[in-house]
């Protein structure tokens, strides 16, 4: 007699670059209007804290020597 497997819980349709986009916006689309303007707020006063810091400036460093490489480096 075979046992049972388990039934597979993971949605592999959440597995892909879309369908973790998709799912990220059903959540957030599913938070109380009150909760969605103090995420916004939240965010804000991040940006707001990372544009005034030196961590703003060393980013900006560091992307100034990126080496986008050729055309034939991105095969």
């Amino acid at each position: 007699m075979m046992t049972k497997r388990p039934q597979d819980t993971v949605d592999w349709k959440l597995a892909t670059w879309d369908g973790a986009k998709r799912e990220a916006l059903r959540r957030w689309a599913a938070l109380p209007l009150e909760r969605v303007i103090s995420a916004l707020e939240e965010m804000q006063e991040l940006d707001d804290k990372l544009r005034s810091s030196d961590v703003a400036g060393a980013i900006e460093e560091q992307q100034a020597g990126y080496d986008a490489g050729t055309e034939n480096d991105r095969d």
